[in-house]
């Protein structure tokens, strides 16, 4: 902890004059721990621990080094080391920081000096009055009017109500002079999300998931030695406009760690707190490690998939139609995983016959609860190949259709598989002729699972009737 420079405020007070309100300003140097809890949607809660020395009495606050995208409205003040001894007359947010442009703002109608770098003009430092800004600076020089000039601007001074850094400023009722602050505060700009590595066996019976946490910060402020907690779930928000804010963003690939992080049911969402403390910098993508599990078991699957508006119209052939490739896997304790799954990308790898791992497809999964089966789409199979054919279709009235369909499935793979015709069907349906069984899978869905020999071809029809 360190003595804080104190200094005078001057405050008008009604019918007594001007008054001196002694005051104070603590920044990082003052920080003995910060948390932040990210949320799924940009936005984060930040707690901010601060020892210092205040004057008792009445005080004025400079709380600086916060988060340019603060939400002043959820700013709270308390003090851990005495609590009850500290009282807030009044909160004010002050964002106004110092920029070349802010600064020549502050001086339209006010003497600045030029100095000149062109001999021709025929001065090299003069005074001049700043008329404007707009559209570029306009000055004043004596009876003649400088639109803009070759050389650089000289400023008095700082003007009021700028600062170098965004700062909370309160006014304050203390009575501890040794205190301990903690300012809790959401702010816009703290983004996370889950991204995850699945390395798929050769032989497509087993995989290993490594799970990533990508935090991205464009807050405004650098949180260091954080401890970091992650709150997976929909939040619900009020919808405001608040300031974005741009900027370079480095990548730190936090890749190393043995520790896997706690995680715990709160309130209707799954929180994740992280195992060590981490400095989270402005403009900085980091990766930390969010899961492990080896030895996963998982089956690959082929689908060819039909459309509901087929069963109420003429519709062409298809032909040489690629089959969809899935990957299957349950996310149970059984099965070397068993935990809740933060919404984001799973990415699949596979080695090739040189050991080397090749991309092999990605797809999005929603939060995941634990004892819950995972889905992922990797791509379409460039050796199986579907044909659909609409051999026969009538309307026997406005509400009610049939329609016939005959279905080709070729395998050029080095082995067997297992192709899933998955045919959505609309309104209440009876398939009245089949030549393979069906699976009603749901009051909408009707599977054909057909087994398609290596270099084997299958064919598949059906006759159904649709009313709407």
């Amino acid at each position: 902890m360190r003595t804080l420079r104190i200094f005078a405020i001057v405050a008008l007070c009604a019918g007594a004059g001007a008054a001196e309100i002694p005051g104070a300003e603590t920044t990082l140097d003052d920080q003995t721990s910060v948390a932040v809890t990210a949320y799924n949607n940009g936005l984060a809660l930040v707690r901010d621990v601060r020892a210092l020395s205040l004057p008792e009495g009445e005080v004025m606050l400079q709380f600086m080094d916060v988060a340019q995208q603060i939400r002043p409205e959820t700013v709270s003040l308390r003090s851990t080391a005495a609590p009850g001894s500290v009282t807030i007359f009044e909160q004010n947010y002050e964002y106004d920081l110092i920029s070349p442009a802010k600064l020549m703002e502050k001086y339209v109608g006010k003497q600045v000096r030029l100095i000149n770098m062109d001999k021709d003009i025929g001065f090299t430092e003069v005074t001049a009055e700043l008329l404007s800004v707009n559209q570029g600076p306009v000055y004043k020089v004596g009876d003649e009017i400088f639109l803009g000039h070759p050389g650089n601007v000289v400023l008095p001074e700082i003007p009021e109500n700028l600062i170098a850094k965004p700062s909370l400023i309160w006014t304050l009722g203390n009575r501890k002079t040794e205190q301990t602050l903690e300012a809790t505060y959401l702010t816009n700009g703290i983004s996370w999300r889950a991204d995850y590595v699945i390395t798929l066996a050769k032989d497509d019976a087993s995989l290993d998931v490594a799970g990533w946490v990508t935090m991205d910060n464009q807050s405004g402020a650098t949180y260091r030695d954080a401890t970091l907690k992650l709150v997976a779930g929909e939040v619900n928000v009020v919808e405001r406009a608040f300031r974005a804010k741009g900027g370079m963003v480095m990548r730190d690939m936090a890749m190393a760690a043995d520790e896997m992080p706690r995680e715990e049911s709160f309130a209707e969402y799954h929180l994740y707190t992280m195992p060590r403390k981490t400095t989270i910098k402005q403009n900085q993508s980091k990766q930390l490690r969010l899961l492990s599990g080896t030895g996963v078991q998982c089956a690959k699957k082929y689908e060819y998939r039909g459309q509901a508006q087929f069963y109420s119209n003429r519709i062409p052939p298809m032909k040489n139609e690629r089959v969809g490739v899935l990957l299957e896997f349950r996310n149970d304790k059984a099965n070397q995983l068993g935990i809740p799954l933060p919404a984001g990308v799973m990415r699949i790898y596979q080695e090739d016959s040189d050991g080397m791992l090749q991309f092999a497809g990605e797809d999005r999964i929603d939060h995941t609860p634990k004892d819950e089966d995972i889905r992922l789409r990797m791509g379409k199979a460039f050796d199986v190949i579907g044909e659909r054919v609409q051999t026969d279709y009538q309307r026997l009235s406005n509400k009610v259709h049939e329609a016939e369909f005959e279905i080709t499935l070729r395998n050029h793979k080095e082995s067997g598989i297992i192709v899933d015709v998955v045919e959505p069907m609309p309104g209440d349906w009876t398939i009245t002729n089949q030549s393979h069984p069906f699976e009603k899978r749901d009051a909408q869905t009707a599977v054909f699972s057909l087994p398609v020999e290596k270099d084997g071809e299958v064919k598949l029809t059906y006759r159904v009737r649709v009313r709407y």
